[in-house]
């Protein structure tokens, strides 16, 4: 059933559920910056996001094993800018994710990358193979981004209970 639809249909409507993810993520990031950061928000999402997998019960999106790991790779990459973007602070006794201008250009910048890769790549890779490579490039950029938010939120809090008298 899948396979009967049109590969452009397919790019059309992908590209444009990217670019709104895109938008809902630069309002979340927004929002989160005016809240106190917490384990639980740093961790969840990855963990929501992993329900995803169960696209591959489905053949139409299966991936070659040596595609799992070049969309990883690329993940992996592609999470040490974001990484590099995602600073906390303390204020008022709490932490906060600090706010960065430059979050929503490389936002940007890596969902055109993606969008440009996706383009390219569907006129060699099956749809449904793509869309399954660009599921494990994103979770393999969203773990590593987590797990060194939640080393620097640690890291802060952790500075901030040996700094509390006793």
């Amino acid at each position: 059933m899948l396979d009967q639809i049109p590969t452009e249909v397919y790019l059309i409507v992908t590209t444009a559920g990217a670019f709104l993810m895109g938008l809902i993520a630069m309002v979340v990031r927004s929002k989160a910056a005016k809240k106190p950061a917490s384990v639980k928000k740093i961790i969840l999402p990855p963990f929501f996001m992993s329900t995803g997998a169960f696209m591959f019960i489905f053949p139409f999106f299966r991936v070659a094993p040596m595609q799992i790991l070049e969309a990883l790779a690329v993940g992996i990459v592609f999470s040490t800018i974001l990484i590099w973007t995602s600073k906390f602070e303390v204020r008022d006794g709490d932490i906060y994710l600090k706010k960065s201008k430059a979050f929503v250009f490389i936002l940007f910048g890596l969902l055109l990358v993606r969008v440009i890769g996706k383009v390219v790549l569907s006129s060699s890779i099956d749809i449904g193979e793509l869309g399954g490579m660009f599921w494990i490039l994103a979770f393999g950029m969203l773990w590593p981004w987590r797990i060194s938010m939640l080393w620097q939120y640690k890291k802060i809090e952790k500075k901030m209970k040996s700094a509390i008298p006793i």
